[in-house]
């Protein structure tokens, strides 16, 4: 498959399995689940057909892993960015001493007037490392980088989940535990 096909369903994907499920006829379940079978069956049904083998290579293939099966291979789900009410089923974690945000320029005046807030979203997403932090971020505008001290947050009790793909999500992030990374 093409990467322009390839991008193409995975966008479908998140649109209807992290915003719009109810577009299709889907419910989720518990955990953001659902059958792969009823999915590809809703895509069919809204003229966006998509081949087993397809939803495989886009799982498998997607470079930030926004898409799980189950151990069985009859369950996908988005891993995170929910903006559809889904409960994720996750698990506090304790989360590395150092996390990373990367946002657009524009959204820095109320990141430093409010912290970071989880907006139409389940979860504030984090990034264990500086890389993925950036890529995020370009996606935004011109690039602001901050770091969170999640060990703070942690000492005070704040909840830490991590998604299978690594993302790591809290419900907010107060402005006292953010440090902007100055430009190098």
């Amino acid at each position: 498959m093409n990467q322009t096909h390839q991008v193409k369903i995975s966008k479908f994907l998140s649109k209807h399995l992290r915003h719009t499920p109810e577009r299709l006829g889907l419910t989720l379940a518990p955990g953001g689940w659902v059958g792969v079978d009823e999915l590809l069956l809703a895509c069919a049904t809204h003229q966006f057909a998509i081949a087993r083998e397809e939803l495989e290579e886009v799982v498998a293939a997607s470079d930030k892993q926004r898409f799980s099966f189950d151990e069985t291979k009859t369950l996908i789900r988005a891993n995170q960015g929910h903006s559809t009410e889904v409960d994720l089923q996750l698990e506090p974690q304790v989360p590395p001493d150092i996390l990373y945000h990367g946002t657009g320029e524009k959204s820095v005046p109320a990141i430093l007037q409010s912290g970071l807030l989880k907006m139409s979203r389940h979860h504030v997403h984090l990034s264990a490392d500086i890389e993925t932090a950036q890529k995020v971020g370009m996606r935004h505008g011109r690039l602001v980088l901050f770091t969170v001290n999640a060990a703070a947050m942690n000492q005070a009790e704040i909840p830490f989940y991590c998604s299978d793909n690594g993302v790591w999500l809290v419900d907010e992030v107060p402005i006292q535990y953010l440090t902007q990374i100055p430009e190098s």
